[in-house]
């Protein structure tokens, strides 16, 4: 049986502006790299952390990948334990799903050294009590598409429902980060516990539209339909100079534009490569005169998810 293996987990947008807490879709190229190896001992490691993030925590138990890990181990019923080292690819605190790529990635390379198979349904649990830590509950928008890949819509937690939304050929992602730090529990604090019926209304038309023009590869529905009427009107304050990069993004012709998961992190939704960039730049430059640096990127929405990216070779 092998011994060590490293997961790709591709970072993602949560929410998708129009469906909050159970729409993602995941982003190319931009991920954590974790590795775990398999120990004789049972015991549950965390072992180094580079790349862009290297404060995280480090006991088991407060680590979204190690506490991932000890769950599959449990589902597993095995006696060997897992240490596991992550080579952060996200920013932390971007509204990109850092945490749950950090726990996708640990269970994806853990399962790879445990008997049997592993489809991505039965890991989506453990994955989840690992993002639980982070971000104070299960929440399937950045784990459901980092795991699965593609356009992903949870219709229900019990028994996790996932069902892959088709996402238009032509569709690329621009994404902004402006260099600040917005915790997701923070994000959420300043939500209201509850909202007027006469909203929920408009952003279930919103969601329903946006899925249909999904499956009708009509962009123009896509567009008029990605808005966020729930969230947005509330963290839009935590993100400076949100509404002139939203603008600016529209004005360069972008279908819709959002907070990526909690941010600070905006979005934009493009027809095409050539649109996406310029949309990027109209961000970089609105945020430009809000004296923040950003960091930014154009993306495909890939329709793979995590995956092994270094298999050892089996033992002899």
């Amino acid at each position: 049986m092998n011994h060590e293996a490293t997961a790709f987990a591709p970072a993602s947008v949560g929410n998708v502006a129009v469906g909050y807490d159970v729409l993602g879709n995941a982003l190319d190229d931009l991920g954590d790299r974790v590795t775990v190896r398999r120990l004789d001992a049972p015991d549950i490691r965390v072992g180094a952390i580079t790349g862009r993030v290297t404060d995280l925590p480090t006991a088991p138990e407060k680590n979204t990948a190690s506490v991932a890990l000890s769950s599959l181990r449990d589902a597993a019923d095995v006696e060997c334990g897992f240490e596991v080292s992550i080579e952060k690819g996200i920013p932390l605190g971007s509204g990109l799903g850092g945490s749950a790529a950090s726990a996708v990635g640990a269970v994806v390379a853990g399962a790879a050294l445990l008997p049997g198979p592993w489809p991505p349904e039965d890991l989506l649990p453990h994955a989840l009590a690992g993002e639980a830590v982070a971000s104070g509950d299960r929440h399937p928008d950045n784990v459901v598409p980092c795991l699965f890949g593609g356009l992903q819509l949870t219709r229900t937690m019990e028994s996790p429902d996932v069902v892959p939304i088709p996402v238009p050929p032509r569709i690329r992602c621009a994404l902004v980060r402006p260099e600040r730090v917005l915790p997701t529990k923070e994000a959420r604090a300043c939500l209201p516990e509850t909202i007027p019926l006469s909203d929920s209304v408009r952003q279930t038309a919103h969601l329903g539209a946006f899925v249909a023009g999904c499956y009708r590869n009509d962009l123009s529905l896509i567009g008029r339909a990605l808005r966020d009427l729930i969230v947005e009107p509330y963290r839009a304050a935590l993100v400076p100079g949100f509404e002139d990069v939203q603008s600016a993004a529209l004005n360069a012709g972008a279908l819709g534009c959002s907070l990526s998961g909690a941010g600070p992190t905006l979005f934009a939704w493009s027809n095409g490569p050539g649109d996406a960039k310029r949309v990027r730049d109209a961000m970089v430059d609105a945020f430009a005169q809000h004296d923040l640096p950003t960091d930014a990127w154009t993306s495909a929405i890939p329709t793979e998810g995590a995956r092994i990216v270094s298999p050892p070779p089996a033992d002899s």
